[in-house]
């Protein structure tokens, strides 16, 4: 791959383990992994930093040399482990801030990184997506290595891809305008060039929504429009970043010495442009740390594949090579569910699967629920989220998540029947809504000025100097009746509100110019405060979060799997996807189908396959031992290979064994729309 080949000329353009802390991990000092105080204090040594780990996590955060691959579970503590380890490598002096390069694939968790590495006193070390961070170097190199500005990045390829349609003639109506859009785009993350697009996917197993030459053409037709009208998307921003830094050997040694530690989280998310970019960022080196979990691929579809893990050891026979177990989110019932939903999975992904074991109270079974109609299960999902509502847990810690988006609209409009609040998550950031923006001006304003605002005059501590400030933004201490964009505006402020209070509680001296402060930190970290409100999301929208309480809804043939999952591969994205779903839940896990689509119709729906064996009278499940399920640490050939023994949970913490009186039935509910038992 060369420069040329994107652009036309003539468009311008590690240390030693510390010794654990006396109060070790086994006694309480660990902390759920998941969870962190708001406002913790700093640790004020590098052996502060590792205090609280447990020993998979400590040894993650204390292996610094060499390559290292950490497979981490659902709710074991990555982002923990990863960031403690750059936060002890920085302030043990054996890694400089400046010359530590961490990505992962969203802002949100880029954010969350930074936010983290700040609070352990790791200042300076750059977190960023995969995008984010080529498009600096592309930025600052571009003069140098091409001359002229950087082409305008395009937001939207759909209209591009339009044009290129009308060019060749080719009328698409908007599903196929879209499916063609994501061709292009699986093309470019895989570097397949337009003429090579007819066997790349056949051989990738793929369904085209045009004859695959067809798609070729309008591939091809679409990159010419965007060299004629100099514009670039935003695959070309990793394209164009790796065929740089091929082609200038003198600005690839520029970013080599610039980076020099490299730590990758969700890696088996890596796509094989992304892997391209991450070796000419290394080049010779092996200073890498990478982190994720084969079971929770879910975006294959976009060019993501989880053989970068998976083949880590074979590319680095002498990596450390640390599993992480331990879930410290769920309960026992919950990772139960979870595991087994993994013990029937076939495939690569599903031989290198970990066995998860809990490390929380017991809590509820899961609950499964049958329901006439799909509007029926929406409603039957409001009664008992307006029963959890009333049990006291928080709106923001109840989540409801489905297959397509398109089902989003029913559970909308049945939160809103029930009076429920709700947001939607994959809408606009916290930051960027034009409620907080204002608040955060006025609160500037206050800030300076304040002395002068006969608003305040009443305002005896920080928390009521925000009520007062954002009472004229639109604030009031009742919500608004009903639900829409009045509703939202006014969640938005009594998050800033909430935010207020839980600062000046944490820092009592705090003023209001330090509040603006830690709001501009926020913001840049896009580290939004907490919206009161149930979560509505897709389950790919989901990855990385996580509740007290799930809704999974939908979980019907057709839909869990998707009816245009037909090979076992994609079968199997289905099942991962699912265990995504599952692993969402801290201790409530509902899960439910509908056996028609719309009152009335014909009930020939049944429960997803996938719950074959786990949910009541469905028979028994046919497990299997995955190779190398347990947790614990493997050193390469230059090491002593050691694996530790697969933790357990406390003994007070394991679930008790399950036993049956005679006559009574399982402990999981089933039940139809006109029943609603309490989860």
């Amino acid at each position: 791959m060369t420069l040329a080949a994107f652009v036309r000329p003539s468009v311008p353009a590690c240390g030693q383990p510390a010794r654990p802390s006396p109060s070790t991990w086994q006694h309480g000092g660990v902390t759920a992994a998941t969870h962190s105080s708001l406002f913790p204090q700093v640790p004020d040594s590098a052996d502060a930093v590792l205090e609280g780990l447990d020993p998979e996590q400590r040894e993650v955060a204390t292996s610094l040399h060499g390559p290292v691959c950490v497979l981490a579970g659902a709710g074991t503590g990555k982002t923990r482990a990863i960031t403690h380890r750059i936060a002890y490598g920085v302030r043990a002096g054996i890694l400089q801030p400046s010359s530590v390069l961490a990505v992962t694939f969203t802002a949100r968790a880029a954010g969350e990184m930074r936010g983290r590495l700040r609070q352990l006193g790791a200042h300076g070390v750059q977190a960023r997506t995969f995008h984010s961070a080529a498009l600096r170097q592309l930025q600052y190199f571009w003069p140098k290595a091409i001359g002229g500005s950087l082409p305008r990045i395009i937001d939207r390829k759909v209209q591009l891809v339009a044009d290129a349609a009308a060019a060749c003639r080719v009328r698409l109506d908007r599903g196929e305008l879209r499916d063609v859009t994501a061709e292009i785009e699986w093309s470019k993350v895989t570097q397949t060039v337009p003429a090579d697009y007819p066997l790349a996917a056949a051989k990738a197993g793929r369904e085209t929504p045009r004859d695959p030459a067809e798609i070729a053409q309008l591939y091809s037709a679409y990159e010419d429009l965007k060299r004629d009208r100099a514009v670039i998307d935003f695959e070309d921003v990793l394209l164009l970043t790796v065929a740089v830094l091929q082609d200038r050997h003198d600005i690839a040694e520029q970013v080599r010495a610039q980076y020099q530690h490299f730590v990758v989280d969700e890696y088996q998310d890596v796509s094989p442009l992304q892997q391209r970019l991450l070796e000419l960022w290394l080049g010779d080196r092996d200073t890498l740390c990478v982190v994720g979990d084969a079971s929770q691929t879910i975006y294959s579809f976009t060019g993501a594949t989880p053989d970068h893990l998976l083949d880590f050891r074979t590319r680095h026979p002498g990596a450390t090579v640390v599993k992480l177990v331990r879930d410290y989110r769920s309960t026992p019932q919950v990772v139960h569910l979870a595991n087994g939903l993994l013990a029937q999975a076939r495939g690569r992904a599903a031989d290198h699967r970990l066995e998860l074991v809990s490390q929380r109270a017991p809590g509820p079974e899961p609950v499964y629920a049958e329901y006439a109609d799909e509007p029926a299960e929406a409603e039957g999902a409001a009664r008992r989220i307006r029963d959890l509502l009333d049990a006291g847990v928080p709106a923001s810690e109840i989540a409801v998540l489905f297959r397509t988006n398109g089902q989003s609209e029913t559970y909308e409009q049945a939160l809103a029947d029930a009076g429920i609040p709700y947001q939607l998550r994959g809408a606009e950031r916290f930051f960027d809504r034009p409620e907080v923006r204002k608040a955060g001006i006025a609160l500037r304003g206050a800030a300076r000025f304040g002395g002068n605002d006969s608003s305040l005059e009443d305002a005896v501590d920080l928390p009521s100097q925000v009520r007062a400030v954002l009472s004229g933004e639109g604030w009031s201490p009742q919500p608004p009746a009903g639900s829409g964009a009045v509703r939202e505006r006014w969640e938005s402020l009594a998050a800033l509100v909430n935010l207020a209070q839980d600062f000046a509680a944490a820092k009592p001296d705090a003023t209001l110019a330090d509040l603006v402060a830690e709001l501009d930190e926020r913001a840049g970290a896009q580290h939004a405060p907490t919206v009161q409100g149930v979560t509505l999301a897709s389950l790919h929208s989901a990855k990385g979060l996580e509740w007290d309480a799930v809704f999974l809804v939908g979980v019907a043939e057709g839909m869990m799997p998707i009816t245009y999952a037909r090979t076992d591969e994609q079968i199997e994205e289905e099942r991962r996807l699912l265990y995504v779903g599952v692993t969402r839940a801290r201790e409530r896990l509902h899960v439910s189908w509908a056996l028609s689509r719309a009152p009335g119709g014909r009930p020939n729906r049944r429960p997803s396959r996938f719950l074959d064996g786990l949910r009541p009278g469905s028979g028994t499940a046919a497990g299997r031992t995955a190779a190398g399920a347990g947790g614990g640490i493997e050193r390469g050939s230059a090491g002593t290979p050691t694996t530790s023994t697969p933790p357990r949970p406390p003994r007070a913490q394991r679930p008790p064994r399950r036993r049956r009186a005679c006559g009574r039935g399982p402990t999981w509910l089933l039940y139809t729309s006109d029943a609603a038992p309490h989860l």
